[in-house]
């Protein structure tokens, strides 16, 4: 098969509060629990920074694409999840970070069929974000890991 016959992607839908993220599959390491009482946060660190979990002998940060987490009743926080992500450009020491999620991602195949520039739709400001696609009745966000993951190192913990 050619590379040019190669017109697919096995990405995943990743499911926030009000949102969903869309990624290649290849981006994500693990999906794991959110282990809220593992967790360590600065007080004055920003809003959407979850703090430090431990993760296969790492410490990595946490974050989340729709601000802090509302206190929410035992029974809804056990869908939260974190999707354990390689940090691609260089600038975490662990090479991974989490974002926060609200149940499994879903993988799904996308091609040029189903997949569109949605301009309709902005990004929500203050969100690392690159644009948000149209997927047939779904709108997730292309996050921008770049932006992300400069954001995550210039923590003042992240050293």
């Amino acid at each position: 098969m050619s590379v040019a016959a190669v017109k697919e992607l096995y990405s995943l839908l990743i499911p926030l509060r009000a949102e969903r993220l869309l990624v290649p599959r290849m981006c994500v390491a693990e999906v794991i629990a959110f282990a809220d009482a593992a967790r360590n946060r600065d007080a004055a660190a920003p809003e959407w920074f979850l703090g430090w979990i431990e993760w296969s002998n790492r410490r990595i940060p946490v974050v989340s694409f729709d601000g802090p987490a509302p206190e929410e009743r035992r029974s809804k926080r056990s869908r939260a999840r974190v999707v354990v992500f390689h940090a691609i450009t260089g600038e975490l020491k662990s090479g991974y970070y989490g974002i926060l999620t609200q149940g499994f991602p879903q993988l799904v195949r996308v091609n040029p069929d189903v997949l569109a520039l949605d301009a309709e739709q902005g990004v929500p400001e203050g969100v690392p974000a690159l644009c948000r696609a149209r997927m047939i009745h779904e709108y997730p966000l292309i996050p921008d890991v770049e932006r992300l993951e400069r954001m995550l190192a210039d923590l003042p913990a992240a050293a």
